[in-house]
């Protein structure tokens, strides 16, 4: 595993809570329970059955953050593409905030698009060619705002820690982040 900088750290330190076990496919000795788990993300990452996910988001807010969740913006980690995006958080993220009572930070984020990037590794210069994600954030709006977000998989927290990073640098407070679910590799 490669060795994640400070301002990774500095994310992961902070509140995470997630709700499921997250068991890829390639893990053939799981149970039921574990079968089930991993149903219920794709289902959510393809938008549909959401409603459990949302009240399970609502419920940690208002256990972690009582009376002042109506002062936390809930912002979700956005997904690949803008299709994906909407299809997987826009009603999602409503229904949390209309549970919970937080402040809703979904159109205050935008997937443009996705785009080509050209890394050359120095060891063997080789070029590797990827899609980069392109955000384009309401600067002002996250400005002195306390922020929780919500990533439907943690795995390392790259993805997460990079993104409240962004947010942190237009002046919000990411408090940490909710996960619908938590890779794991071994069954126990």
């Amino acid at each position: 595993m490669a060795k994640l900088d400070e301002n990774i750290l500095k994310q992961l330190r902070k509140i995470r809570i997630n709700f499921l076990k997250y068991y890829p496919v390639r893990i053939k000795n799981v149970g039921t329970e574990e079968r089930n788990a991993r149903q219920i993300i794709w289902d959510f990452k393809d938008g549909k059955a959401f409603e459990k996910v949302a009240q399970l988001a609502a419920y940690h807010l208002s256990e972690q953050f009582g009376e002042q969740v109506k002062e936390v913006v809930f912002c979700c980690v956005p997904a690949s593409s803008p299709e994906k995006n909407e299809i997987r958080y826009k009603n999602f993220s409503a229904r949390v905030c209309e549970l919970s009572g937080a402040i809703n930070g979904y159109d205050h984020i935008r997937v443009q698009s996705e785009r080509l990037s050209v890394h050359e590794h120095r060891k063997d210069k080789e070029k590797d060619i990827s899609m980069v994600q392109v955000i384009d954030c309401d600067e002002a709006f996250f400005r002195n705002k306390s922020c929780l977000l919500f990533d439907d998989i943690i795995t390392q927290g790259v993805s997460y820690a990079n993104f409240a990073n962004l947010l942190e640098r237009f002046g919000a407070n990411v408090l940490g982040g909710f996960f619908l679910g938590k890779t794991y590799y071994k069954v126990r």
